[in-house]
């Protein structure tokens, strides 16, 4: 049962990773630097950039 979480939990991660890219590194990482980082990222106008971290972090 314990498996079945994570992948769903790693699933709904990695949507947001996609969509939201700073919310998945967040909720895998907390308030550190790779979030800081990802929100640079993502803010600066690499959106893309801030994704593949994203999926980094959380795969």
């Amino acid at each position: 049962m314990s498996t079945q979480v994570a992948t769903q939990n790693t699933l709904v991660k990695v949507i947001l990773a996609i969509l939201l890219p700073p919310l998945a590194v967040f909720m895998n990482s907390g308030l550190g630097t790779q979030f800081w980082l990802n929100l640079v990222l993502t803010i600066v106008g690499f959106w893309i950039v801030g994704v593949i971290h994203a999926l980094i972090v959380v795969l």
